[in-house]
């Protein structure tokens, strides 16, 4: 079942709404379960709410998958590119929109304040190996950057065609200054067709290598990563949709 409920923002002084799944069982038994964050909780569960028509189809995935999960996905900011600033936790340039970032901020309130909410208010397993972090895009990156940089909290993150170009360079150099538990696992994963229609284009390699290279540094410091490239995947959540198992899998089972 799915619900939703307001929190506020605090960082923009505004209410939120979450996207909240439960096992269609929660309220039947006093069963406690892992919980997995997500960013653009608007994009998880209906067509009807998406930003763009299609959602991930989350729900359904979850409705006949194994495992059972709490997912919680917090809305982001709807107000012009303000959601870039919200999902970077640098200064950082994309096409030509300059980003303000927000990212600590917006962090520290998920972890400081959306997460007690949710363990206060279901019934959850609040311990780090219990708690997970996912997205996509520039959800992706905030889902390495919360990983990494909270690494007491999140033991587990889906980084789905995370926008890692705008900012190698300074989120390297943060997570080389952090050390990581072994057992942290880490999904990165994109599209060939993210850039184009050509696979082998030069934006497709270049993203190619930064993900590569992500990887080695990330095993570098002791994590657990596995890498995905989706032949055909573009840039939306149609083709994020069909990852759900991969990165799922992975992380859980």
């Amino acid at each position: 079942m799915i619900l939703k409920e307001t929190i506020c923002y605090t960082p923009a002084a505004e209410d939120r709404t979450v996207h909240i799944y439960l096992p269609d069982d929660y309220y039947s038994t006093e069963e406690c379960y892992p919980v997995m964050y997500f960013w653009d909780g608007h994009n998880l569960f209906f067509d009807s709410d998406a930003t763009y028509g299609k959602s991930w189809g989350l729900k359904e995935f979850l409705d006949s998958w194994s495992q059972k999960l709490i997912i919680a996905g917090i809305e982001c900011s709807h107000h012009g590119t303000h959601r870039l600033d919200e999902y970077c936790p640098y200064d950082a340039e994309l096409m030509g929109t300059r980003i303000h970032g927000e990212g600590r901020e917006t962090m520290e309130w998920m972890t400081c304040v959306l997460k007690p909410y949710i363990d206060e208010h279901f019934r959850t397993i609040p311990s780090r190996e219990a708690t997970a972090i996912g997205g996509s895009s520039m959800g992706g990156l905030m889902s390495l950057y919360a990983v990494t940089m909270y690494n007491d909290v999140y033991s587990r993150a889906a980084c789905v065609s995370p926008t890692l170009m705008i900012v190698e360079e300074p989120l390297r150099k943060e997570i080389s200054a952090r050390s990581l538990t072994p057992d942290t696992r880490i999904y990165l994963s994109w599209g060939d067709r993210e850039g184009g229609d050509d696979p082998h284009s030069p934006f497709a390699e270049y993203v190619s290598s930064l993900n590569h290279r992500m990887q080695d540094f990330l095993n570098s410091k002791g994590a657990l990563t596995s890498l995905f490239l989706q032949e055909g995947g573009r840039h939306c959540e149609a083709d994020w949709e069909k990852q759900l198992p991969v990165f799922m899998n992975y992380l859980w089972l």
